[in-house]
């Protein structure tokens, strides 16, 4: 017979069997929430990591001690990955955060597509085949004054269609000040090299004038392309060539003439008194012949890629075998549309678009709202940390508009004298660790929790009391 282990811990022949788990009060209360055969997985998990343990603890003999350890492994399996947070990181556009919220008719549009069957590549008028494409194109024509139009999976991938396309073992003639870095370490020589184009590098870092252009094209050139510098500015000694300039001489030497927009807003920010930001209209106007930008930035939407323009290069781009690898799926079309037709009604949009409605946020609607939350924050933090109303600047984020912010406020949480450095990170953990996790900013000694992108305040303050700090 197997005697105990010192120390009150029972051996391993006490230990129970799966069956007796499996047949205990809790494990069959187990069994009901997520099936016997997880439950069974779970404890012979359980039983095999005590049995590799050094000792055996106290209580292993009992089958509910056992049950305890699968329910906690079994509801961490549970548990969603992809799960909400409140982002107050004062980013609205934030990318590790999922960038563009949408709208509520976007949502309702994207379930209804989720729950039936639908339209997606059906002509119900002739009832045969159709084209997914013209679920959107007909609103992105209208909205850009473009004559034609396709979507694939990013901006990225309208990238690389598009040069794949057109300029496939061609030249592609990029100023070298546009030769930009997106998040991740994607590449705008890189995206090229994978599309088979050769890049053409002209002028210089800061200046670069229509002769460098001119001088570059050749029999080999397949493509000149404009990237807008969406994530960073070049201020001082400037020089690039316009649009318009471009425009006109590449329809003078016969060659393609791309625009890359990146962030992509449909409507002119200036009306809201935001920056300015270019719109696709306004480069087809210029004398683009196609012009690419996202749909989960400024536009407010899923995230897609949308590339607009002439109707003979779409169509020579439509053809490219690639391009099914890239394509939308149903939900991010169904949701896409919903918000292009939102901007058929700019008079709305800040109201219904919700990120509009948080770049013109007042910032006196933010500063009462800290007022409100403030005292019961100090009582959640307790002695752990001192809590205080501050100014912020929120950026909009995702590669928009880099060199502006917007005027917010943040409740800034600061640790005890003798918690400072590693009880900031560990304010910040127990803050990611709420239900509904928060994310904040590490900012002059302080967690800052900036309260422009709030807008559930009953939401946050509901899971303040289990705040753990």
């Amino acid at each position: 017979m197997t005697k105990p282990r010192p120390g009150g811990r029972v051996g391993l022949a006490r230990l129970p069997s799966v069956d007796r788990v499996l047949q205990s009060e809790a494990g069959r209360t187990l069994i009901g929430a997520h099936g016997r055969t997880a439950v069974r997985d779970a404890a012979r998990a359980v039983l095999a990591a005590v049995r590799a343990g050094r000792s055996v603890p106290a209580g292993a003999a009992d089958p509910a001690w056992i049950a305890a350890r699968c329910a906690a492994r079994l509801e961490a399996r549970a548990a969603a990955s992809l799960r909400p947070v409140f982002n107050l990181t004062g980013v609205v556009l934030h990318t590790n955060l999922g960038r563009a919220l949408l709208p509520e008719a976007a949502r309702a549009a994207l379930d209804a597509a989720a729950a039936h069957p639908c339209n997606l590549e059906f002509d119900l008028s002739a009832g045969g085949r159709g084209e997914r494409d013209e679920h959107v194109e007909g609103l992105l024509r209208e909205l850009t004054g473009a004559e034609a139009a396709t979507v694939v999976n990013n901006n990225a991938a309208a990238v690389f269609l598009l040069l794949n396309t057109l300029a496939l073992r061609k030249e592609v003639i990029v100023s070298r000040g546009e030769l930009i870095e997106i998040g991740g370490s994607f590449r705008m020589p890189d995206v090229m090299q994978r599309a088979g184009c050769r890049l053409r590098e002209v002028g210089t870092t800061n200046r670069t004038h229509r002769h460098d252009y001119e001088g570059a094209i050749g029999a080999r050139t397949g493509l000149l392309l404009k990237v807008h510098t969406s994530n960073y500015v070049v201020q001082g000694f400037t020089a690039a060539a316009s649009e318009r300039t471009l425009g006109a001489l590449a329809r003078s030497r016969r060659i393609p003439f791309a625009v890359d927009l990146g962030s992509g807003a449909l409507v002119d920010l200036a009306k809201w008194g935001l920056p300015a930001e270019p719109t696709p209209r306004r480069s087809l106007e210029c004398g683009a012949h196609l012009v690419t930008f996202s749909g989960d930035k400024l536009l407010g939407g899923p995230q897609a890629g949308m590339i607009v323009g002439e109707r003979a290069l779409i169509e020579r781009i439509r053809r490219n075998p690639v391009r099914r690898a890239l394509r939308l799926d149903k939900l991010r079309l169904a949701a896409l549309e919903a918000v292009l037709k939102l901007h058929l009604r700019p008079e709305e949009l800040a109201r219904r678009l919700p990120t509009l409605r948080m770049l013109v946020r007042p910032l006196a609607e933010i500063e009462a709202c800290a007022a409100r939350l403030l005292p019961a924050l100090r009582q959640a933090l307790g002695s752990s940390a001192e809590a205080s109303i501050r100014p912020s600047a929120c950026q909009i984020g995702s590669g928009s508009l880099p060199m502006n912010t917007l005027p917010s406020a943040c409740l800034a949480l600061v640790p005890g004298q003798r918690r400072k450095g590693a009880g900031l990170k560990g304010l910040a953990a127990a803050f990611r660790g709420l239900p509904v996790p928060v994310i904040g900013r590490i900012e002059r000694d302080a967690l800052c929790l900036d309260l422009r992108c709030l807008e559930d305040e009953a939401g946050f303050l509901e899971q303040l009391p289990r705040l753990r700090p």
